[in-house]
């Protein structure tokens, strides 16, 4: 998630707000330290115009 982030050229702190999300709750989720609901899932796909599949991929395939 953190280098789909980094494609889009948004901060860690200004995706969270684009998804409605504390800064904070997406650093662990990113850190592998939370476990997103399948709601927070899709919001991230979506926050980066990605199908939720590509959140499960392996970081080389981008």
């Amino acid at each position: 998630m953190r280098q789909l982030r980094k494609v889009t050229g948004l901060s860690q702190e200004a995706f969270a707000d684009k998804c409605g999300f504390a800064r904070s709750y997406m650093s662990r989720v990113e850190r592998g330290g939370a476990n997103p609901s399948l709601d927070a899932i899709q919001i991230i796909a979506d926050g980066l115009g990605v199908p939720v599949v590509c959140l499960f991929e392996q970081p080389e395939a981008f």
